[in-house]
């Protein structure tokens, strides 16, 4: 979509601080970071939301998810922990509507969150 600043990142239009891309998916550092590592994971795709997918649409989910893992690891998080999220909707606290996974790290997280 051409007016999605996420698409607009994952096709290089729009500059971010990428740490891992492939076929599939991109990696980058959230601007208002909400702990010491903020990373958001996008399909390249267009999926407006998480409600926006069905089952033909595991492989896509599994491989955001998948990426989500492999950065935790290579940022250092994966013995310490972090907190991956998936918002859905203005009450869920999506602010851009487009699929992304939020990858949280490098602090202790409370639950509940929000």
């Amino acid at each position: 979509m051409a007016d999605c600043v996420f698409c607009g990142i994952a096709e290089g239009r729009i500059p971010a601080t990428t740490v891992r891309q492939d076929r599939d998916t991109v990696a980058f550092r959230d601007l208002n970071p909400q702990a010491p590592t903020h990373i958001l994971v996008i399909p390249r795709r267009h999926i407006a939301s998480v409600a926006d997918t069905d089952r033909s649409d595991t492989g896509v989910l599994g491989a955001v998810l998948a990426v989500a893992v492999e950065v935790a690891a290579a940022e250092g998080l994966d013995q310490s922990g972090y907190r991956l999220v998936i918002n859905h909707g203005a009450d869920g606290g999506q602010s851009v509507g487009h699929l992304h996974v939020h990858l949280l790290g490098g602090r202790p997280m409370t639950w509940p969150p929000g």
